[in-house]
């Protein structure tokens, strides 16, 4: 019987399983905000990436700093660090996200005290002929940055085995979604979302090794009939998604796939492993389904929206904008425009990264299910 307690335990306290694996290793921990920090770097470099949240508590601190306007998640994660909650990471990573993730970066790095800051320059627009030289080369600098911090050369073998985890991680990943779309009541989207939250602060091989003895278990089970339940695609900018499944679930719908970097947009696209390491990794992140922080063609993200419903057979979907978060909401209205010209239903929450009332979105989740 397939057991997700260990994913579970994790993330109910992941500084403490961070705290720990430092201790038992003796190597870096290094965070890092936004799917396009080069994760395969880090761990070549022998530390753990660890991916910044949401914070943990009630924010005080943090509006000395920021705006009353800013997300959540820049406000919760900088509240952690200003409190001492993120003293077991050696340094961080800040890729180039969105306005306030960057300037987040110039607040954390006059203000957090962290010995290690690393600006990872990624371009925006992904579609020039000069784009994937240009990440190559900012790839190679973060790793310089890196073997300074660890006293580690990062040789070109050490990436190659690097991306091959990751890659096998990536693999079964997407294995776990298809198994979710193809039987929803094997697997609960609730245990999804803990493992998604749980790999992206494991110990990589270990994480590797987790996810296939899961894989093997849920293999050895029957696959269930397909419900009656409304199937639903999720998208949105929520990186820190509260478990909004079990609303889902209780209101007569299933997720069969999702649009967001804590999610689908974390496995997709394999790293070539024929090509130079850092050209196969800034590849990667050139090919693979944007963020509404970068840029590819026009319609790209509503072109995936609107294949990602109808490849998985979905009967709508539902927007899961985080408050402030404005390049997600920039973008909404010409996705949901496109979903109509398709006849797709689909709703929009807005919410922070903890649920409003339980009521309030029962009620709502509840309403779309039955339109639908």
């Amino acid at each position: 019987m397939a057991s997700f307690d260990l994913f579970y335990e994790i993330i109910n306290n992941p500084g403490r399983y961070a705290i720990n694996w430092k201790k038992e290793t003796g190597n870096k921990v290094i965070g890092y905000f936004c799917s396009y920090a080069p994760e395969e770097i880090i761990t070549a470099a022998g530390a753990l990436p660890y991916r910044i949240l949401a914070g943990s508590g009630s924010i005080s601190k943090a509006d000395a700093h920021l705006q009353a306007y800013s997300c959540s998640l820049v406000r919760g994660a900088l509240e952690d660090a200003l409190n001492g909650r993120l003293d077991f990471l050696d340094g961080t990573v800040f890729p180039h996200t969105c306005d306030s993730i960057q300037r987040l970066s110039d607040i954390w790095r006059m203000n957090a005290g962290f010995k290690f800051h690393a600006d990872v320059m990624v371009p925006v627009k992904l579609n020039t002929a000069s784009a994937g030289d240009y990440m190559t080369s900012i790839l190679d600098k973060f790793k310089k940055e890196l073997e300074k911090l660890t006293g580690i050369e990062i040789a070109r073998e050490k990436l190659k085995e690097a991306i091959s985890i990751y890659n096998s991680i990536k693999k079964n990943l997407s294995r776990l979604y298809a198994i979710r779309r193809d039987a929803p009541d094997v697997i609960k989207s609730s245990d999804i979302h803990a493992i998604f939250k749980a790999a992206m602060v494991m110990d990589r091989r270990r994480l590797l090794e987790e996810l296939e003895r899961l894989i093997a278990d849920l293999g050895e089970n029957d696959r269930a009939p397909d419900t009656a339940d409304k199937r639903i695609v999720l998208s949105g900018g929520l990186c820190s998604m509260p478990d909004i499944y079990k609303t889902i679930e209780k209101s007569g719908g299933v997720v069969v796939w999702d649009d967001f970097c804590t999610g689908s947009r974390y496995f997709e696209g394999e790293i070539n492993t024929k090509v130079e390491p850092l050209r196969s990794i800034a590849d990667r992140y050139m090919e693979r389904v944007v963020c509404p922080a970068k840029h590819k063609s026009l319609f790209s993200r509503g072109e995936y929206l609107v294949n990602a419903v109808k490849e998985n057979r979905a009967d709508g979907v539902i927007f899961f904008l985080l408050k402030f978060c404005d390049p997600h909401a920039f973008d909404y209205p010409y996705m949901k425009e496109m979903l109509e010209k398709e006849n797709i239903p689909s709703v929009l929450f807005e919410i922070e990264d903890q649920l409003p009332s339980e009521g309030q979105i029962n009620t709502r989740c509840e309403a779309f299910m039955e339109m639908l």
